[in-house]
């Protein structure tokens, strides 16, 4: 009886804690038996991997609110923009839109998204096609135009620059119009 007891008691207090850890609390440990018997190696492994998860967890969170602070000043600074900006990714698909480009191209950027700069926006996919076919690599990746854009009626003559955005490392990461 003494034996079940000091076999089963560790091994409950595990599942009870193995069950909090599914439930998303990384807080829990447990009391670590003494010895160096499987059950007290299984309380010391176990107390250890939940102060790794919630390390990992607490830097994932940490992360995540960096980057949604970056993305809202990235949103701030591009809708306070008076110049129109198109992003797109590596194939040419939209990514975002500033509010002067969906004003001066009357585009919608919610419906957009991940279409293609010809479907959205023709006038510009020569411009495009131009870089993407290595015109401007002398000038650092950029090619400059005139375009005329007819839009509800109205004819507007603007000038339209594409350029590639580049990775550190210097791969195509996308385009920015």
């Amino acid at each position: 009886m003494w034996f079940a007891e000091g076999l089963s008691r560790p091994v409950g207090r595990l599942a009870e804690a193995a069950e909090k850890v599914g439930q998303g609390d990384l807080n829990v440990q447990i009391i670590e038996e003494r010895g160096d018997d499987e059950i007290a190696t299984m309380g010391r492994v176990f107390n250890q991997m939940t102060r790794q998860l919630k390390g990992q967890r607490d830097a994932l969170l940490g992360n995540t609110r960096q980057i949604e602070e970056r993305r809202r000043l990235f949103d701030s600074v591009l809708g306070s923009v008076t110049a129109g900006v198109i992003g797109l990714d590596e194939q040419g698909r939209v990514a975002f839109v500033n509010r002067a480009a969906e004003m001066l191209t009357k585009i919608d950027s919610a419906g957009v998204a991940q279409q293609y700069l010809a479907e959205v926006v023709p006038e510009f996919e020569p411009m495009l096609r131009r870089l993407q076919q290595g015109e401007g690599r002398m000038i650092g990746g950029r090619v400059q135009d005139e375009v005329r854009l007819s839009r509800s009626g109205r004819l507007e003559s603007l000038l339209v620059r594409v350029a590639e955005r580049r990775t550190a490392a210097g791969d195509l990461e996308g385009y920015v119009v």
